[in-house]
């Protein structure tokens, strides 16, 4: 079942001049939601209204916190998943009419729900291999942090991955630094020295990044910086692990011939989840 523009219906009709389609001109969020409390609802929110805002796209009247939190309940409670753990896709789009120039600014909005196995994270620690995706490169813009429908780079790494037998691949910016990982951020750990890529350096702003930032800045003993990271530092690592709003830490455990722990992950989780069920 699809919400569309607030209805719901099962064969959504999509003009062919939809400029989601035709020039990747859309922004999305992709949210967790268990028993139909949507998990960092407020975080996704104004990340929407930021990256419309940026795109320059009419934020409509309706457009509020509330009202898009009932539109994601409505389509939980089709789904019947209202009891349920759901990941909701949330897609905002400008309106047709024009080419690269919009004829107006105005925008439409779809999203659909499917079913999760786990109500809470769950640390996944079958063998997880990364490597390198150096076909493309991020560029080190704001454009580059947002969640937009254009994630090409993203989808021929993802082909690359699976041709060579990689569960993952790491992105460089066009500096040749380690931006983040095909399906979300990387944290690196080295001792008691975390580091995660800044925004500046063209990575996504992260919903699960901004939670674990909030963590770590009240941990002791613990040395956070957000840092430019070399693909040099990889292998000197203890940890590697990437976040995201869907599996919540992933950790790495291969990275060429390292092989690496995961207790800062299975530590930091068990925070994560209990700050999920307050947020």
């Amino acid at each position: 079942m699809i919400n569309f523009n607030g209805k719901l219906t099962e064969n959504p009709v999509f003009s062919p001049f939809n400029r989601g389609l035709l020039y990747g001109d859309a922004v999305f969020e992709t949210i967790r939601c268990i028993n139909g409390k949507v998990i960092f609802w407020e975080d996704h929110y104004f990340r929407l209204m930021a990256s419309m805002r940026i795109l320059r796209m009419e934020i409509p009247m309706e457009f509020t916190m509330e009202n898009l939190e009932e539109e994601i309940k409505k389509t939980l409670g089709a789904e019947a998943l209202s009891e349920d753990t759901a990941s909701v896709r949330l897609t905002v789009f400008r309106n047709e009419g024009g080419r690269y120039l919009p004829e107006d600014n105005s925008v439409s909005f779809y999203l659909f729900a499917q079913k999760l196995n786990e109500p809470f994270y769950l640390l996944n620690t079958a063998p997880y291999e990364v490597e390198l995706y150096k076909d493309h490169y991020l560029n080190t813009d704001m454009i580059s942090t947002l969640k937009t429908a254009n994630k090409l780079i993203h989808v021929t790494g993802s082909i690359f991955a699976k041709e060579n037998g990689y569960d993952n691949c790491l992105l460089l910016n066009n500096n040749k630094s380690v931006a983040e990982a095909l399906q979300g951020n990387l944290f690196l750990v080295k001792d008691n020295h975390i580091k995660t890529p800044p925004l500046a350096e063209g990575c996504l702003r992260g919903i699960i990044r901004k939670q674990l930032l909030d963590i770590l800045k009240k941990l002791e003993g613990i040395e956070l910086e957000e840092t430019p990271i070399s693909p040099f530092e990889l292998q000197k690592a203890d940890e590697l692990f990437i976040t995201n709003t869907i599996v919540g830490i992933q950790p790495i455990t291969k990275y060429r011939k390292k092989n690496y722990d995961n207790k800062m992950a299975k530590n930091l989780l068990g925070k994560l989840n209990a700050k999920a069920r307050l947020g």
